[in-house]
């Protein structure tokens, strides 16, 4: 069964210290975390990649990434495609609050992909390393997909120490499952910081093998729809409040699912060390982790070079 990955580089931004962060060069050979999902994804069968971005960086993108990759995924037998999360595209009988600046979150950014998805598909960030264990365990998921069961989605579970900053506290989503493993509940905790024996909150320990959303997820073609009628409720109730701020969050809005039993989550634990990029000084971290898994043979110093169509 075909499956895409769909990656949510929309946020691109200048969000440290001047420069692109999700285009920041972390590999051997100049690649960014982004190469690496999608050699990961490639690698664990994933046959589509669909870039979420924006008309005003569509140049720069593709310029950084996307031509390079395109090329690499055509030796390959893989399909590219591109949506654009603009704020512009909201619901119709609706308007764009005056002075609203940016889209309306990650919600969005998955419905802008509505009609180039059409398979059970992944979402990720583009600025995360996940590691190859989520990939696998997310992919074999959706080829268990079948149309009678739309509803059935999943999400990589991260353990919670496998998550931290050295450089400062981070938030998290912890989930909280029934004992057949289905998510209950993601309650966001901010301000998680390690510790010498683990993770703590404000001086008070969490349990550091706690799994996390990292909000890669593995959703169907029709949840594509169900996002669409939440985003109309999003303007009826949430946007009226905050024009300026309110977001429409995938991980929210799939709590708020959860909470109707609407869907199921399948939490798929991986032990991967997921890093990414939250302090500049993270920075340096990640470009050490990733010589690392070069120097170990987990990765090709020429990255796609042991792919083969």
């Amino acid at each position: 069964m075909k499956t895409a990955l769909v990656i949510m580089a929309a946020g691109i931004g200048s969000r440290f210290g001047g420069g692109i962060k999700q285009l920041a060069a972390v590999g051997p050979n100049g690649e960014i975390i982004m190469d690496y999902s999608i050699h990961d994804a490639i690698e664990a069968g994933f046959d589509k990649i669909v870039f979420i971005i924006r008309h005003d960086i569509e140049e720069a993108f593709k310029e950084a990434i996307g031509n390079r990759i395109e090329k690499t995924c055509a030796d390959l037998g893989v399909e590219i495609a591109y949506a654009f999360q603009e704020k512009d595209a909201i619901p119709a009988g609706y308007e764009v609050p005056a002075e609203r600046s940016k889209p309306w979150g990650t919600g969005q950014a998955v419905l802008a992909c509505k009609n180039v998805i059409k398979e059970p598909f992944a979402v990720i960030n583009a600025d995360d390393y996940y590691g190859k264990e989520a990939f696998v365990q997310i992919h074999n998921f959706l080829q268990g997909y079948t149309p009678d069961k739309p509803n059935a989605l999943s999400m990589a579970g991260f353990v919670l120490k496998n998550t931290l900053s050295d450089n400062g506290a981070v938030t998290r989503g912890v989930c909280q499952m029934n004992a057949e493993g289905y998510l209950t509940d993601v309650v966001e905790t901010s301000g998680i910081e390690k510790t010498a024996d683990g993770a703590a909150v404000e001086g008070k320990a969490i349990d550091p093998e706690s799994l996390v959303s990292m909000n890669f997820w593995g959703l169907t073609p029709e949840f594509v729809k169900v996002l669409e009628d939440g985003f109309v409720e999003f303007f009826e109730k949430s946007v009226p409040a905050n024009p300026l701020k309110a977001e429409y969050l995938l991980p929210i809005y799939i709590g708020e699912l959860l909470e109707k039993n609407a869907v199921t989550v399948q939490v798929l634990p991986t032990h991967d060390k997921w890093f990414g990029v939250t302090y500049k000084e993270d920075k340096q971290t990640v470009i050490d982790s990733f010589a690392k898994l070069v120097a170990d043979g987990v990765y090709q110093k020429n990255l796609f070079s042991d792919l083969k169509h």
